[in-house]
């Protein structure tokens, strides 16, 4: 979670409550009475509506590449949440959970979870939005509300894989404690945000507590509809978070499904260009090429057998001068296709493999 400035603060407007269907079907959910009436004939509103959504709320983790102590390249993961808005696969979360992501995977919130590949389809990176696909059908989703609707101390939940517990995600309620808010977030990785800060405006102010982990999850109103994207809390302050108006989102996730971004070829590595200065520092072979720096952990290069220390002098026939070189013959070629890959490695020995790439699951410019 990342740093939190309360700026400004406007009046909220209040509309007539409705609900988004972005499933093909339509999105029912009989809201509870504000006496704290049951729903569908349970005895707990709060437990009757995780029930309802539950299902449709995933665990969304990201390989990142990331400086290493030495200037190299090593390995992280990030751990967000996300939740299931059309049955073929189309899921909501934040860019920041996904941003810089050589692997997304996806797992359902299951007992017994089922884990998915995921690509970026969408978003809005400067907002904090990203919509993710999977190849799945039949999933259960959750329907968007009108968060315009709300009003001071109504009742929401949170639902989130806060802290990456072991165990499921966790449950938490409160009350809508402001409206409209203005926030800044200090995020110093988002290459699209002005001197390292994103800037939230029609944002919802809770205390149903939000921790690292819930970034990306629903906001649920006592009808079991999604009302905000969970997207920042406060280390400092307690009883405070904050969720991004799933109306300002609405038009972002409609895009995406409509104009999906098309999926682009991916090989799984991080690379720089070999020049007769890197040859002689690391004792290289050749004097061109693309130097492999690190593979994404379970990606096609990976499968393939290249390591880390290899060198990339051709893919699909075509010689590989640079890292550049590397990129552009990708970028003419499809998921799922199978090439050869012409390898040197450190002691000098030349092999070839064959790799069947797989779909990038970022862009390279994102949004």
């Amino acid at each position: 979670m990342r740093k939190i400035l309360v700026g400004a603060v406007a009046l909220a407007f209040v509309a007539t409550a409705c609900s988004v269907d972005l499933t093909g079907h339509s999105a029912s959910s009989t809201a509870l009475s504000s006496s704290g009436g049951s729903l569908n004939g349970a005895a707990e509103p709060i437990a009757t509506v995780v029930r309802m959504a539950l299902p449709a709320v995933v665990n969304v983790t990201t390989d990142v590449f990331q400086p290493g102590p030495f200037g190299n390249v090593q390995q992280g993961k990030g751990v967000g949440t996300g939740f299931i808005v059309r049955q073929d696969g189309v899921i909501v979360t934040n860019c920041h959970v996904v941003e810089g992501g050589s692997k997304i995977t996806v797992s359902t919130s299951a007992q017994t979870p089922k884990q998915y590949d995921a690509r970026v389809i969408g978003g809005d990176c400067q907002h904090d939005l990203a919509v993710l696909k999977v190849d799945a059908t039949g999933l259960p989703t959750v329907p968007l509300g009108d968060s315009g609707a709300l009003v001071l101390g109504q009742r929401v939940i949170a639902i989130g894989y806060a802290l990456a517990l072991e165990g499921g995600p966790t449950v938490t309620a409160g009350i809508v404690s402001s409206l409209d808010r203005t926030i800044t977030v200090q995020d110093p990785s988002c290459r699209v945000c002005r001197n390292g800060a994103r800037v939230y405006s029609n944002v919802i102010q809770t205390d149903a507590a939000i921790n690292h982990g819930n970034s990306g999850g629903p906001l649920l109103n006592m009808a079991g509809q999604v009302v905000g994207i969970n997207s920042a809390g406060s280390d400092t302050a307690e009883n405070i978070g904050f969720a991004i108006a799933i109306d300002s989102a609405k038009e972002t996730i409609q895009q995406a499904i409509a104009n999906p971004l098309a999926p682009a070829a991916y090989l799984g590595i991080s690379s720089q260009s070999v020049t007769p200065a890197l040859a002689v520092q690391l004792g290289l072979a050749v004097q061109s090429g693309a130097y492999v720096i690190a593979t994404t952990a379970g990606g096609p290069a990976q499968h393939a057998g290249i390591k880390s220390g290899d060198v990339v002098i051709a893919v699909d026939g075509k010689a590989v001068t640079s890292a550049d070189d590397l990129s552009t013959i990708l970028a003419g070629l499809r998921p799922g296709q199978s090439i050869s890959v012409d390898l040197v490695s450190s002691p000098g020995a030349r092999r070839s493999v064959h790799v069947t790439l797989g779909a990038r699951p970022l862009p390279t410019q994102f949004p």
